[in-house]
């Protein structure tokens, strides 16, 4: 059976470097066998405050999602040493920096779901909230934070 790691490469995939944060947080915290995964998005724009649903397709944002999709499997490879270690994706909530009338934010946010099944099988299909906002850090079209099951 493929491992997580196997399907990034039959994938053409590498894991992304992590930036540091922004902030004052951390990246992740295990309590128990629960990772939680601190909100990330996308590398920097070169508009910055562009919105889905107007400057930004669909498209573009569901491929910016998919990136930050490989930020978070690289956050969990960091934090855990071995992506095997994940028993499965829990919760997903993203939010798109979208148009007031935008409503497609399930279709954005699919870019990272689809990600994570084909990374880590059945154990990636995970619970969602896909919400849009009026705006999001350093003008980002998506943030997608993560709970994640640990082994």
């Amino acid at each position: 059976m493929p491992t997580p790691e196997d399907r990034l490469a039959q994938l053409g995939l590498t894991l992304p470097e992590i930036a540091p944060p922004l902030g004052h947080y951390v990246h992740a915290v295990q309590t128990g066998n629960l990772l939680f995964l601190a909100g990330k998005g996308p590398p920097f724009p070169e508009n910055p405050g562009l919105k889905v649903g107007r400057e930004i397709s669909v498209q573009q944002a569901h491929a910016d999602a998919c990136a930050t999709g490989l930020t978070l499997i690289a956050v969990m490879k960091s934090e855990l040493g071995d992506l095997s270690r994940v028993r499965r994706v829990v919760k997903v909530l993203g939010m798109v920096n979208a148009v007031p009338e935008f409503g497609d934010h399930p279709a954005v946010i699919d870019g990272c779901s689809e990600l994570f099944v084909q990374v880590f099988g059945e154990a990636g299909r995970h619970a969602r909230s896909a919400v849009g906002m009026g705006s999001l850090p350093r003008g980002i079209s998506v943030e997608i934070e993560v709970i994640v099951e640990v082994g």
